[in-house]
C-alpha cells in the first residue's frame, strides 16, 4: 500500500480504538459528580459492581470479572476495606484464596447504579440506544479476546 492510501487510515478520528478509550474517558468523567460525593473512583466503583452482582467470592472472581490482574484489584480492595466497604479475609474452604465480601455499609451504596442509570438514559437517548451500544462494544470485545487466544 502507498503511503497516500495509508494516510487515509491514519487519523485519530478514523480510529475505533481511540474512538472506544475516549468514550471510556468520558464515561470515568460523566461517573466522577455520582461517585465524588461518597468518596469512590470508578475503578472503586466496578469493584463494587461485580460485588453487587455476586458477593462473598475470592479475588481471582473479582480479578476474572474485571479483566484484571489480581495484583491491580488488591489495591483497590485495601482502599474499599479502608472505607468499611467491604471485607477480605482467608476463604475457610481454602486459605490459599482471599475472600471478598461487601460490608452492610457497602451494601448501602448499591442505589448508585440506579442514580448513574437515570442519569445516563436522558444524555444516551434512553434504554434502547443503551443496551444496543453496550451489545456492540461486547461483540467487538468478544471478537478481539477471541483473536488473542
Amino acid at each position: 500500500m502507498s503511503d497516500s492510501a495509508n494516510s487515509d487510515f491514519v487519523g485519530l478520528d478514523r480510529q475505533l480504538c481511540f474512538a472506544i478509550y475516549s468514550a471510556g474517558l468520558a464515561f470515568t468523567a460523566a461517573y466522577k459528580p455520582i461517585l465524588d460525593p461518597h468518596g469512590l473512583t470508578y475503578p472503586q466503583f466496578l469493584v463494587l459492581l461485580a460485588l453487587w452482582e455476586k458477593d462473598g467470592v475470592p479475588l481471582k472472581d473479582i480479578s476474572e470479572r474485571l479483566g484484571l490482574d489480581p495484583g491491580s484489584v488488591t489495591p483497590l480492595l485495601k482502599k474499599l476495606e479502608g472505607m468499611g466497604l467491604l471485607r477480605r479475609g482467608r476463604d475457610p474452604k481454602n486459605e490459599r484464596q482471599l475472600f471478598v465480601e461487601l460490608t452492610d455499609q457497602g451494601q448501602a451504596l448499591r442505589p448508585l447504579v440506579g442514580e448513574a442509570r437515570c442519569a445516563f438514559l436522558s444524555v444516551l437517548d434512553g434504554e434502547a440506544s443503551i443496551l444496543k451500544a453496550r451489545d456492540e462494544v461486547a461483540r467487538i470485545t468478544r471478537l478481539l479476546q477471541a483473536r488473542l487466544t
